[in-house]
Formats: structure tokens, sequence, C-alpha cells
């Protein structure tokens, strides 16, 4: 199977039947002994009755105990063989879908990385989900036709042949058989997929709905708008039952096509050959075999009906992590040169302007508009922001992210010790930066001067940036250390706790530029005052903006920026804007408030 750490390939985008084909090429070795061990196997059941005619022919009716115990012994052996080559087909397929799963999973995660921060913006959350938690799964299954899907089709001939030395007539019933069963399965299978799309579509909205509202049922509760959304959740989960409901209608009709008819086919068929055994035109032997070669048969026709039901769930599945595939980043059009020494960052549109070396903040009366303006001198939404004499956007993007860094609040946080967490696996070295979403390798901080070369100084310096970000009673209180493990997004620490871990990251980054989105918002009065005094120190020099409407932060600031609707409507420091902007001061003596109760 595929190597987690291998390369998973370049995989075929143009339609979902073309990436499963794509799936069976990555492993064409592996794919062909299914299908020769499936072809095989099944084949060996028509074995069965064949030996047994010649059992009842050539033993049982002229009484010739010689020949009966042959072809007895001979159908043990073939049974016994065949068992064993039952478990080896089993444990190949078993193979082939658990590579299909990790193969797309890889592809899917790795294009997420490729995304970067433009995936939440072209792809919805919800969607990303239904893919990992559905479709990798279904696309795996309909691999099952490689081994028992061949198996079938070579099985469903040579039992024909074998019928074909017994009865034209018989043969023929046999051979107008499958198209009939074609006609009957092939519109429901092109119904299925209908329906089983649209039900995808609706998981991936209401997935996303439900991750809506695990993160901001505290703020729906504080809006009272948790009926409003409850209401909307309770009817999309009703649309959803409904559409589930018209999948399971289609696929119970495929499933039970698929153990009705051949049982039909099997009746239908023996009653024949007992009407031409009475008659005297086949042998009693040969009427046994007829009945063998019928049952088995049942099998490889209820494989096609379930060969059809796998592939269209497949199929659309497919279809949903190529439209993923197809997504691409923004390209990166940039060819100018970054200034050479820091510089003043301008966004026009808000009126925004960064000082280099200051501690700037932005204070908003819709704390969304901050974020824009942020996302924007960090270059994740389009905008003609100026850094010193040229835009950010002719600025190639590796170089904007080794300068500038956008701390998010809400990071991610992936599992493993704190250490790896914060990011201080590696030797401190030059700084640099990027989005601290979680979604890119954290950089390494610049060494500080007086860092001994001991080999625990990159501890030392964790423990430093920890300090730094008021999270010192976090390392002492977690029983390891910096090598207690912590949950997917740190779920083993407190809310407060959690922002300051992130903002310890973001510290160690040590970037030119830090944009950091309201990185007190979940912390008591007197720990933001702590971060605040110390981000300041720590940052000292260095250009940083943060994004709050917090007292304590603001007074700490060299310049405050007050937007109103997205605008920058007075700039000063934090004492002159409470006395001179009366917007400025009702909200800051609001979030005030809120904090003290």
């Amino acid at each position: 199977m595929i190597d987690a750490y291998g390369d998973p390939g370049t995989p075929d985008r143009r339609g979902g039947w073309h990436y499963l084909w794509w799936l069976v090429r990555r492993q064409p070795g592996r794919s062909v002994a299914g299908a020769v061990l499936g072809s095989v196997w099944m084949v060996l059941l028509s074995a069965t009755p064949y030996l047994m005619a010649l059992a009842v022919d050539e033993g049982l009716t002229p009484g010739d105990t010689g020949a009966l115990t042959l072809w007895t012994s001979l159908m043990v052996a073939v049974g016994a063989f065949n068992a064993w080559l039952s478990i080896l087909r089993h444990r190949t397929m078993t193979r082939v879908r658990m590579d299909a799963n990790f193969r797309t999973v890889k592809v899917v995660v790795d294009h997420a990385v490729r995304l970067g921060a433009a995936l939440p913006r072209r792809v919805g959350a919800g969607e990303v989900v239904t893919i990992g938690v559905g479709d990798v799964q279904q696309i795996a299954s309909a691999l099952t036709v490689i081994g028992p899907g061949v198996g079938a089709v070579v099985a469903y001939l040579t039992v024909t042949g074998l019928l074909l030395t017994v009865s034209v007539r018989l043969t023929l019933v046999v051979l107008v058989g499958m198209p009939l069963i074609a006609v009957l399965v092939g519109p429901l299978t092109r119904r299925l997929q209908g329906v089983e799309a649209e039900y995808r579509e609706r998981q991936g909205v209401l997935t996303a709905r439900i991750g809506d509202l695990a993160g901001g049922l505290r703020v729906l509760n504080g809006l009272g708008g948790k009926g409003l959304f409850a209401d909307a959740f309770r009817r999309d989960s009703a649309r959803l039952r409904a559409q589930g409901y018209r999948v399971g209608a289609v696929t119970s009709w495929m499933q039970a096509l698929g153990l009705g008819l051949p049982t039909l086919y099997l009746a239908v068929v023996t009653w024949l050959a007992a009407r031409m055994a009475a008659q005297g035109t086949i042998s009693v032997g040969e009427l046994v075999s007829v009945y063998g070669y019928v049952a088995v048969l049942v099998r490889p026709v209820s494989y096609f009906v379930d060969w059809g039901y796998q592939l269209g769930r497949g199929a659309v599945a497919a279809r949903r992590v190529v439209r993923l595939l197809r997504v691409e980043p923004e390209p990166d059009t940039g060819t100018a040169q970054a200034p050479a020494e820091p510089s003043v960052l301008y966004e026009p549109e808000s009126g925004v302007r960064v000082a280099p070396g200051r501690l700037t903040a932005l204070a908003a009366d819709r704390p969304a508009d901050a974020t824009t303006v942020v996302d924007r001198l960090g270059r994740y939404e389009p905008s003609a922001v100026t850094w010193g004499d040229v835009r950010l956007d002719d600025v190639p993007l590796p170089q904007v992210r080794a300068r500038i860094l956008v701390a998010d609040h809400e990071a991610d946080l992936f599992a493993g010790t704190l250490r790896e967490v914060i990011g201080g696996t590696a030797a401190p070295h030059g700084g640099a930066g990027t989005r601290a979403t979680g979604h890119e390798e954290p950089a390494s901080a610049e060494r500080p001067p007086d860092a001994p070369d001991a080999p625990d100084a990159p501890d030392a310096h964790t423990t430093r940036v920890l300090h730094m970000a008021a999270a010192d009673d976090i390392l002492h209180a977690l029983p390891a250390g910096l090598d207690t493990p912590m949950d997917a997004q740190a779920r083993n620490l407190s809310g407060g706790q959690r922002q300051r871990v992130r903002l310890a990251r973001a510290l160690l980054a040590d970037p030119e530029v830090l944009l950091s989105v309201e990185p007190t918002s979940a912390l008591d009065a007197h720990t933001e005052a702590v971060v605040a005094d110390r981000l300041r120190e720590a940052r000292r020099g260095r250009t940083t903006v943060v994004t709050t409407t917090s007292p304590l932060v603001l007074d700490r600031a060299d310049t405050v920026h007050y937007l109103v609707d997205g605008k920058v409507a007075a700039t000063g420091s934090h004492q002159r804007l409470l006395a001179e902007e009366p917007g400025y001061r009702a909200l800051v003596a609001r979030d005030a408030e809120e904090a003290a109760r």
C-alpha cells in the first residue's frame, strides 16, 4: 500500500470515472492479482456441479464405487483449494481498497495544504468533511469490482460454455437473462447517481451548519439567535432525511433485484432442465449439473447488480473529490522585490497606515472589519495594499510569507506535545512568517543574543516565548512540561490557555511584521494586562498590529486606528481618542464593562 509519506501521484481530474481508473492504475500488480484470484475462485465454484455430475453419471448411477470415490475426492480437494483462494482474494481486495482509501486521503490533504488559506474561501468546510468522512470510503468500496466484478464476468462466460455442452436451449436462456437484468437495473443505477449526488450535497451543507453552530453557540446565545438557528438546522435536517429516504428507496430496489432476479433466474432454468430430464433429453447427472451451474450463476448475477450499485455511488463520490482537486490556489504573479528595510504598510480602502517598528492597534465598531483589514495587510484578501513603494500583490508570495505573519486567535492546534504545538522542535534560526492558522508548518524564531549554545537552547527559547505570552502557568501546571501531549485543538486546555499558546507560537516565529487578531479576547483583565505589557516589550522595535477593543491593550499601543464601517474615522493615542471621539469612548467603555462582568 501507499507509504504515508510517499508521493501519491498526480490524480486524473477529468472526471469521476477517470479518477477511479487512476486509482486502479496506481496499483497494477495488486489489481491484476485481485482480478485473477477473483476469476479463478469464481470459476472453480462452477467446477463443483461439473464434478458432481460426473460422480452421479459415472459412479452413483452405474454403481461404480471407485469412480464415485474419485470424483467425490476431487470435489473436496477443489473446495479446499478454492477456500484458500478465497482468503487470498479477500486479502488482496482489502489491500486494494485500503490503498485507494489512503491514496485519496493523501491526495485530498496534500491539495488542501497546497490551497492553504484559500481553502475556506473556495470550498465549504462541510464539503471537505463529507469527502473525508463518506466519499473516501465509498470510492474505496467501488474498487471491489476489480476482483469479484471481473471474476463474475469470467464465471458467467465459463458457466455459459459448460451449459452449452448440456443444452443449447438452456444456454440461450442464460444468455438472454443478462441483457434483461441490465435493462431492469440500468435506469435504477442512473437514478441512484442522481439522488446520491443531491444527498451528498445536502449532507455537506448540513455538516457546515453543524460546525457553525458549534463554533458560534456562545455568540448565538448572547444575541438570542439560537432558536432561529436551531429552526433552520431542523429544516435542513428534515430535507436531508427526506433525501436519504429517496436514496434508500432506490437502493432497496437495487438490492431487491440483486437477490430476486437471480432466484427467479434459477427457478426458470431449473424448471426447463427438469422438463428436459423428464423427457429424457438430458441425464439425471446433467440435471444436477444444470442446477449447480445456475446456483453458481446466482452469485455472478448478484455481483453484476451490486457492481452497478457500488460503481454508481463511487462515481458520485469521485466526482466530488475531483471537484475539490480542480480548485486551484490563486496564482502568484508577483515579480517586484520586497522592501529591503522595514517599511510602511498602507491599506487604501480602509485608510490604515502601519508604521514600521511600532505597535499599532485597530479598534473597529464591527470586529469583522478589523479582521478584514488584517487579511488584506497579510495578503489573504485581494487589495491595493502597498508595502513601502511597491504594491503588496506585486511581491512574490514567498517573500511576503517570510516576513509578514497573520496570527489568528482561532488558529488550528494539531495534536502533539506542547513543544511541537508551539513549534519549538527545531533549533532557532532566522525568523520567518506565515499565517499562523495551523495549516502550515510553524517557522522557528530567531535566537536571542543571550541564548546559550547548550543542547537545550531551543527549549530555553520556547520557555521564553511562553513567558512573553504570559503562559508560564500553563507550562508549570502540565505534568510533563513541554513534553505533555496536547489533544487536537488543545482541547485539554481552557480557551484562554489555548489563546496564549497561539500567541506564543506567533512570537516564536518572530516575523518582521506580526498581524495579530484579538490576541487577548479570551483572557481575564489581569492576564490581559500582563500579556499587553509583555507583548509590547517582546516586539519592541518590530512592526506589530493587533485588533482589539480592550482598553488594557489599546493603552499600550503606540498608534490606534478607530474604524467605523471599515474606514479609519480617527487616529491617535488611546488617551487622545478617549477624550476626542465619543464613538471610540463608547466602544471601549462597552468592552470594559463586558470584561468586568
